[in-house]
């Protein structure tokens, strides 16, 4: 079992509070994300998870035991770091063994862990080289492998993908998964990255200044945020905002609003979110100029400009948009089905 429960849980710094009272419950076999951010408190969290960093209050709790007081060793957690932290005088299979052999296990038992640990990484042929022979991805793995031979209850990756390259994080994102579905462990993953989040979350827990805004399936947090910040952290290209028209706004601000539906939203809203995807160029609609058109291959990112508003908006387009040229007037229609509405503080109305 790898459930794990933060109550009230708080993290200070002198007189600075970075954690401020989370409650979660993680549940057993679950894959949580943490996401936010730089400097928004989940890998804070993660490390007190771990036992690496001293809690300033609150509880937390590892299959039903609380875990405050115990060394990081007796949590039943097993972290993976960004650096990898591999002994570079050790082989491959004597960095992964080296907790167990710490442990007491015995050699041939050991041996046989770091075997059978290798063949579900797909590294047995590295067992005996050293890590300055592997590449950023095959030390990726050993870490990883490192980890699984403890038999954790819960699993704890801190960024472990940041240091590789863009090809190769989808490879890992999609082996991290792979394991996953394997072992059925809980795993707890730390990241700034909401495409990571997005594609290998069970639940994600979107955090923001100490405090989770939002936790919930990627579909929740992309299809109904709970404010401003979810939306606009969550999705790429960013999700474009349009704030209700003030006296003597523009004609071409005044009649997306409406195309958006504003009115429908009620008084209270103060602001709409339409995702680029749900923005067209069409024959006719509310005048705009392309500003940048950026051919990705299969898609055309548009950013455009609409008389009024302060914020360029941006449509996601097919790849036949490619002729599309920057100065070019256009028309474009939102589609107001999948317009979401905030008030004045932000919040979502739903």
């Amino acid at each position: 079992m790898g459930q794990v429960t933060l109550r009230g849980l708080r993290k200070r710094y002198g007189e600075t509070e970075v954690i401020q009272g989370l409650d979660l419950e993680i549940r057993d076999g679950e894959f949580m994300v943490f996401v936010g951010p730089s400097g928004c408190g989940k890998s804070t969290t993660l490390r007190m998870i771990a036992g690496l960093e001293e809690i300033s209050g609150g509880e937390i709790a590892i299959d039903g035991q609380r875990a405050n007081e115990l060394r990081p060793a007796d949590r039943g957690a097993a972290m993976v770091f960004q650096s990898y932290a591999l002994y570079p005088h050790m082989t491959v299979a004597e960095n992964m063994g080296f907790a167990l052999k710490m442990a007491g296990v015995g050699k041939s038992a050991r041996e046989e862990q770091v075997r059978k640990t290798a063949e579900i990484l797909r590294i047995t042929e590295l067992l005996a080289r050293y890590p300055k022979e592997l590449s950023g991805g095959q030390r990726q793995r050993v870490a990883i492998g490192r980890a699984i031979v403890r038999k954790p209850k819960v699993f704890l990756f801190d960024e472990p993908l940041s240091n590789l390259d863009a090809a190769l994080r989808v490879d890992m994102r999609i082996e991290l998964t792979r394991l996953h579905q394997q072992l059925g462990t809980t795993m707890i993953y730390v990241t700034h990255d909401q495409v990571e989040a997005m594609t290998m979350g069970d639940r994600i827990a979107v955090f923001n200044k100490g405090r989770i805004e939002q936790l919930g399936s990627p579909t929740d947090l992309y299809q109904r945020p709970a404010n401003e910040f979810v939306a606009g952290f969550i999705g790429a290209p960013r999700i474009n905002f349009i704030d209700r028209p003030a006296a003597g706004a523009s004609a071409a601000h005044l009649q997306l609003w409406r195309d958006l539906g504003g009115e429908t939203f009620g008084p209270s809203t103060q602001r709409l979110g339409l995702r680029p995807e749900h923005l067209q160029v069409a024959g006719q609609g509310v005048p705009a100029t392309v500003v940048l058109a950026e051919y990705l291959g299969d898609v055309l990112i548009a950013h455009l400009r609409v008389e009024g508003l302060d914020a360029l908006l941006t449509a996601k387009l097919p790849a036949d948009r490619a002729a599309l040229q920057s100065g070019a007037t256009v028309a474009i229609t939102a589609e107001a089905q999948h317009a979401l509405g905030f008030d004045s503080a932000g919040q979502g109305l739903h």
